[in-house]
């Protein structure tokens, strides 16, 4: 069966107009949940019915895996790492770091995520008290890098903080520009080409410097960390532990995805809170009630069931990425319609949870959706933030933990506003975010 979908020119001349996630909505909304788009010898798939993300991810995953639509985030940000493996090294390296991420073994790092939950506090009282604006993007990316990385290699200092943070978001920036096609080789000496270079050399540097430090000293005295714990584990069959490389990519892809997606999930959360008064209340009423003024623990998160509906709420209707891909290594059928070998299928957390089969009024901001009888009752692929199946992202326990904390910590006790007039533009650059940022003030509660 032929798949709807425009020609590739059209398709150009409408995502060059009205933007990429604006624009597959259209279509979607035109030519229904399976359609596609030609782009020249190669077809580009979406499929937005959560049967299909079913089918992808779950019943029908021989049939795909990350390949060619990787490429460029392989070569220029993460090498091997978990995110972009493929075949018996994905399967050794999950096997291996699936431990350190389960919602038990996260818990090792929930103290520090409160402690820089209290340090930012320290930092919003100030802000508070003289009425400045800041970029709230900027304010929770500082925060969760900080977090991760003192997970990842008990970092400390904050001008090292900085540095990791700023180099791997121009690195993450120069692999955006790489897949969209504006691609000059990485060796021409432009402005970009150097930010690049010297982005990625900082971190390689820093990252290596860090292992041998450790190699050069006994175990005994190695940090209880996350590099740590690589460094230590061993693949049960040959007993080989990861080689230096492997470290090098694991952890730079652990940063990565570690600290991106949850810093754009605060910074949703503060929109929707500013947005959604009445939800504000609510959450403030719960955590008056449970914290009455004290920081959490991690035991006290069993009790602040609707901040973690606020959290999945935000999930929902602005996942930190919109869509992701998977390519088709075997022929198969989606829907009734063919995929042929070299497809890449685009999924689409945003639009499948805009489902109006599944969603009732599907644009409203409503925490209640996750009560525990609504939730049972929904189609298991309706929602898929963190995507699904054997490839779901591996920090998603991490992120949901480290989420709900900084919001019980950070909402009881201030009220961001959004500046007067200020209406956000959302666009998707690789990840959800605002175009013209999201200037907020401080306001003590």
């Amino acid at each position: 069966m032929q798949i709807a979908g425009p020609g590739f020119l059209q398709f150009l001349h409408g995502v060059r107009t009205r933007g990429f996630l604006d624009y597959a909505g259209e279509l979607w909304r035109k030519h229904g949940d399976v359609f596609q788009v030609k782009l020249g010898p190669k077809r580009l798939i979406f499929a937005m019915h959560p049967d299909a993300v079913e089918h992808v991810n779950v019943s029908h995953r021989q049939n795909y895996d990350k390949r060619a639509s990787y490429d460029a985030v392989r070569k220029f940000l993460l090498g091997d790492g978990l995110v972009v493996s493929t075949g018996e090294l994905w399967r050794r390296q999950r096997k291996l770091m699936a431990p350190f991420f389960t919602p038990k073994g996260v818990q090792a790092y929930a103290d520090l995520m409160i402690r820089d939950g209290a340090r930012l506090v320290e930092r919003w009282e100030a802000l508070a008290g003289d009425g400045a604006e800041v970029e709230i993007a900027e304010e929770m990316t500082l925060v969760t890098a900080s977090i991760i990385l003192k997970a990842m290699f008990s970092s400390e200092t904050m001008e090292s903080i900085h540095q990791m943070k700023d180099a791997v978001s121009t690195m993450i920036t120069f692999v955006d520009t790489q897949m969209m096609g504006l691609r000059l080789p990485v060796w021409v000496p432009t402005a970009r080409n150097r930010r690049y270079l010297a982005a990625s050399g900082l971190v390689n540097r820093s990252i290596s410097g860090l292992i041998a430090q450790r190699r050069a000293t006994d175990q005994s005295s190695w940090p209880d960390d996350l590099l740590s714990r690589l460094m230590k584990t061993r693949d049960d069959e040959t007993g080989q532990a990861m080689s230096e490389s492997l470290l090098r990519d694991e952890s730079i892809t652990t940063f990565f995805a570690g600290h991106e997606t949850t810093a754009r999930t605060m910074t949703f959360a503060w929109y929707a809170l500013a947005a959604h008064p009445q939800v504000a209340e609510r959450l403030h009423a719960e955590l008056d009630r449970v914290l009455a003024g004290r920081l959490p623990t991690a035991e006290d998160l069993r009790q602040l069931p609707y901040t973690l509906q606020v959290v999945k709420e935000v999930l929902r209707l602005y996942p930190a990425a919109p869509f992701y891909v998977r390519d088709a290594v075997n022929a198969d059928t989606i829907g009734g319609f063919e995929v042929p070998p070299g497809a890449a299928v685009m999924l689409s957390p945003y639009y499948t949870h805009r489902h109006p089969q599944f969603w009732d009024a599907p644009e409203v901001f409503d925490p209640d959706r996750w009560t525990r009888e609504r939730e049972n009752g929904r189609h298991g692929h309706a929602y898929h933030p963190f995507a699904a199946g054997p490839r779901i992202c591996i920090g998603n326990n991490f992120s949901l933990l480290e989420s709900h904390l900084l919001l019980a910590i950070l909402a009881q006790r201030f009220t961001p506003r959004l500046r007067t007039g200020f209406k956000p533009r959302w666009v998707m650059q690789g990840t959800l975010g605002f175009a013209e940022g999201l200037p907020m003030t401080i306001t003590a509660r």
